[in-house]
């Protein structure tokens, strides 16, 4: 039987995930979280309700620093909880929906349909749910259009409220388009996407217009924003009244407590590519960078997990660029100026902080190559974080729910892999630095992975379990909990008002 590995020789390269109050709070509920694994089984994710409410609030408060009017759309994709659903139901922020089933979820979890927006690809099932119930359509071509208004005509339903999103946005002076992007209708061609609406005058009502950029850059978002007061320009020369713009989502979150360890930590990874150190990751994997004859090549294919700036302070600062194609004005400027309501649709940085993965610690050995290996009652795709490009260390919980913290023992490197039958089940492909070693039935605690980490990706593979979900909250000084699809913002455990 292989021996269970030695402390860590080398430095240890910690990337300690940032914790705000509530879910350290949750973190140090001492025995909580080993109950609910001992009753629910391993992994099991726990949602935050309440912290959904709260980062809602931020966003509309970021709307207020720039007196502008619009709505918040929670982009559903991020996590299916019904708890998180239901608790943003009962506050004034909406919801946009990329598929059928989300559409029903919103319906059954509260959402009156003008508080939701269904975007992203659509059958007709979705289309006809979406106009049946009077919900807004952001619409990515004039082929969804004519679809769209066919179905109204032929079911006798209602008009519709549409935005058109565009793409590929250039600017005066700008040769360099946007970020190219599989949704929504190259800028260029809006004359022709707006004769489509003329003609279907009877039955849609265009309401704005938006974009969709698979980005984090602030200058291409800004672009495009000035691409959009463009377009709601040529829709009012033509006689059409939109009044909102649309900016999508892509805010950030930062994952990280200190940027010093990111910056650290991918340094090293640098030296380890180049065999100037020992290695970080699993079989010697560069996350996109390689040793091209002692000479470093590619790029870091890595979520940039410290973000001093990101949420709704991003959404802050991109308001507050300036506008080269109308003056230099502000963004926020150009909005107040023509009294557009400003749409923006959170997923990830929305549920930041809104939960995390329990997972049980099944076996701590060595690999006949001498990598030390703890495996985990978990399925990678669990916990999603290798496929995301989220680094960040998991918090190590005692039987009894004490956590670990440094001095506790020798920092230990270790490789995190799951419990399928197959070489790539590994929760992450560094080597994660824990205080110390863990022990067979500890707990692994992988926080802040509500968002697209949770749940997007998981699956039954060889009949193992899907994690289950429960809310918890924080009533009189104590924790409680129920089951994520027992749990509705009016009432607490039993029914009770």
């Amino acid at each position: 039987m292989p021996s269970s590995p030695e402390p860590l020789s080398q430095t240890a390269l910690f990337l300690e995930a940032r914790l705000d109050v509530r879910l350290a709070s949750l973190l140090g509920a001492g025995g909580l979280l080993p109950s609910l694994v001992d009753a629910l089984g391993s992994p099991l994710n726990v949602l935050l309700p309440d912290q959904i409410a709260e980062n809602a609030a931020r966003f509309r408060a970021a709307y207020g620093t720039h007196r502008l009017g619009g709505r918040v759309f929670f982009a559903h994709k991020a996590n299916r909880s019904s708890a998180l659903l239901r608790r943003l139901a009962a506050t004034e922020t909406a919801v946009d929906v990329a598929s059928l089933g989300e559409l029903q979820h919103a319906l059954g979890a509260g959402f009156t349909p003008d508080r939701i927006m269904a975007t992203g690809p659509k059958n007709r099932e979705f289309l006809w749910l979406a106009a049946r119930v009077g919900a807004t359509v952001n619409a990515d071509s004039a082929a969804e259009l004519d679809e769209l208004a066919d179905l109204i005509r032929t079911h006798e339903l209602a008009r519709v409220r549409v935005l058109l999103r565009l793409s590929a946005f250039d600017g005066p002076g700008v040769r360099v388009l946007t970020r190219p992007s599989r949704f929504g209708t190259p800028a260029g061609e809006l004359d022709a996407l707006l004769k489509t609406v003329e003609r279907h005058a009877d039955v849609l009502e265009l309401t704005g217009v938006g974009y969709h950029l698979d980005t984090t850059s602030p200058e291409e978002k800004a672009r495009a924003l000035e691409g959009c007061v463009r377009a709601m320009d040529a829709c009012r020369s033509r006689g059409l009244r939109p009044r909102a713009v649309d900016i999508g989502g892509g805010f950030g979150v930062n994952y990280l407590a200190r940027a010093e360890e990111w910056e650290h930590y991918t340094s090293e990874l640098a030296a380890a590519v180049l065999g100037r150190r020992p290695p970080l990751t699993w079989r010697g994997h560069g996350y996109g960078l390689r040793n091209d004859a002692g000479t470093l090549r590619g790029a870091l294919g890595l979520y940039p997990a410290h973000r001093p700036v990101a949420g709704a302070r991003y959404l802050d600062e991109l308001l507050a660029l300036p506008a080269p194609s109308f003056g230099g004005r502000t963004l926020a400027t150009l909005l107040l100026e023509n009294l557009y309501d400003l749409y923006t649709e959170p997923g990830r940085a929305l549920v930041d902080q809104c939960g995390l993965v329990l997972a049980r610690v099944l076996e701590v050995r060595r690999t006949d190559s001498g990598e030390p290996l703890v495996r985990l009652a978990m399925k990678a795709d669990d916990a999603g974080l290798e496929e995301h490009g989220v680094l960040m260390d998991p918090v190590l919980l005692g039987r009894d729910g004490t956590r670990a913290v440094p001095g506790d023992g020798p920092a230990a490197g270790v490789y995190l892999a799951g419990s399928l039958c197959l070489e790539a089940d590994l929760i992450t492909r560094r080597m994660v630095f824990l205080p110390r070693l863990p022990r067979p039935g500890e707990l692994l605690a992988f926080v802040n992975t509500a968002g697209y980490c949770m749940d997007f990706q998981t699956s039954r593979a060889q009949h193992q379990p899907v994690a289950r979900k429960v809310a918890a909250w924080q009533e009189d000084g104590s924790w409680r909990w129920c089951l994520d699809e027992q749990y509705w913002p009016i009432t607490r455990p039993g029914g009770e008002p």
